[in-house]
């Protein structure tokens, strides 16, 4: 009797395990849903509301915060690509050909035409008192660190990176910043100073014209200048217009959010870089101008005198208001020429 019943038990189980792939096939017969899929045969990728419609309906996507800072419920903003592009792709091609295309071409016009010499004499006269000096190198120094700090911004992790390794170039980035941050004040109040003190000798008229017509005494001639020719206007106007805007830009920066959005502070990075990298190029034509360009240049920042025939040779309509005002004052007969 035993024996039966096991025997029986052995044979329910065999038919069962049998028909079971049967009864599946039939199941998924009737019902032709496979595993994976959604049981009401609906595609929930194809019904679901693609990024396109969304920014159709508004600039941003949007969330929901609890927290009190409510601009992080913007998820996804287009702009936001737009200035990754700017920046990573861009902007260092800018820079680059802006800074790189002026020192090749002053490199290549100090080739071609040589250092402008300039007359000599046993005389001096003062060009900048102490107070303008200090001013001024002041201001240039702040802006080498702020230069060579945004540069870094820009071209460090592709330069400078690789040379010294990343835990090396954080460091000094880190460092990079707050020399950044801290000096552009000094420096914005040097714009400011060299505004109010120069401004009254530096307003266009036709005498500047005339120079830039026999380009500044370069090509032949003359020039005719007051204490300060037409391109020393130029490069004094952009310093102030390019500082100020720096300087505004920056402030933006500094306190996020405060005057602007964040479309606004992308903004702000763009026209801070942009005009950033044109400073650099005219701030490198003036040093040359003041250094290897036109010999005997350098004194009138360095020292504060310059060489008397020099001083008649580039800027003698001052010259002689100067020696109007301090009569008896040092004198040289008849106009000395620039010499080639």
């Amino acid at each position: 009797m035993r024996s039966a019943l096991k025997l029986l038990s052995t044979l329910v189980v065999a038919v069962t395990l049998a028909g079971a792939p049967v009864a599946v096939g039939a199941a998924f017969a009737q019902n032709p849903t496979q595993i994976g899929e959604n049981p009401s045969g609906d595609n929930p990728t194809a019904d679901s509301v693609n990024e396109e419609y969304l920014f159709k309906q508004d600039s941003k996507i949007h969330g929901r915060v609890t927290i009190p800072d409510k601009k992080a419920a913007n998820l996804i903003q287009p702009q936001g690509r737009e200035y990754r592009a700017f920046h990573e792709q861009s902007l260092p091609w800018i820079a680059g050909v802006v800074i790189l295309g002026m020192i090749v071409a002053l490199a290549a016009f100090l080739l071609i035409k040589g250092r402008m010499a300039s007359p000599r004499s046993a005389e001096k006269i003062t060009r900048y008192n102490a107070f303008e000096r200090f001013n001024h190198w002041m201001t240039a120094t702040c802006f080498i660190v702020l230069a060579l700090s945004g540069l870094n911004y820009i071209f460090g992790k592709r330069l400078l990176m690789p040379l010294i390794g990343p835990d090396a170039f954080g460091a000094a980035s880190q460092l990079a910043k707050y020399a950044h941050v801290y000096l552009a004040w000094p420096f914005m109040l040097g714009v400011l100073t060299m505004l109010f003190v120069w401004v009254k000798d530096n307003i266009p008229n036709r005498i500047d014209w005339a120079w830039l017509k026999a380009g500044g005494g370069v090509l032949g001639g003359h020039a005719h200048a007051e204490r300060f020719n037409a391109g020393q206007k130029v490069i004094f106007w952009m310093v102030v217009g390019f500082g100020l805007a720096m300087g505004f830009t920056g402030i933006a920066m500094l306190f996020p959010f405060a005057l602007a959005d964040v479309n606004g502070m992308q903004l702000m990075q763009i026209v801070h870089a942009s005009i950033g990298a044109l400073f650099i190029a005219g701030i490198l034509l003036h040093i040359y101008t003041g250094t290897v360009g036109i010999e005997g240049s350098f004194s009138a920042m360095g020292s504060g005198e310059v060489d008397l025939a020099w001083a008649r040779a580039h800027h003698d309509l001052w010259v002689e208001e100067q020696q109007a005002k301090a009569a008896g004052g040092p004198r040289l007969k008849g106009h000395p020429q620039p010499a080639e």
